[in-house]
């Protein structure tokens, strides 16, 4: 049964944060379960989330909220070494064992490249 992987221990980076207004709209926004707030990236090509588990993870299921006309319109998951350059999907089958986790935006639908993300969820199981 996958379970939400995130926890308090799971450190988080983001590629930008728009006009580096963290308050606004930092990374924890992402992890918060109100619908109200969003990460928002600045502009720019390829923007990225990186998130590293305490422990290592196989990563079965990806949930993203975009903000509409925010959104990436292809994507990659990376783990050097691991896994990589595997296609962004919602689904992952026979997910391989990580400990740290590149979601990277390659293009946006945005003309800037920005990217808003109002939810991000990794389901999987925790692996001891």
């Amino acid at each position: 049964m996958a379970e939400s992987l995130i926890c308090n221990n799971t450190q988080s980076r983001v590629s930008s944060v728009l006009n580096r207004d963290v308050r606004q709209f930092g990374k924890k926004f992402m992890f918060d379960s109100n619908e109200e707030t969003c990460w928002n990236s600045d502009q720019g090509e390829s923007q990225w989330v990186v998130l590293e588990f305490p422990q290592p993870v196989k990563v079965s299921e990806l949930r993203l909220q975009f903000q509409g006309g925010f959104s990436g319109k292809s994507c990659k998951l990376e783990d050097p070494g691991r896994w990589p350059n595997c296609p962004c999907l919602l689904f992952i089958p026979n997910p391989p064992l990580v400990q740290r986790l590149k979601i990277v935006f390659e293009n946006s639908a945005d003309f800037f490249g920005r990217i808003i993300v109002y939810t991000l969820e990794i389901l999987g199981e925790r692996v001891l």
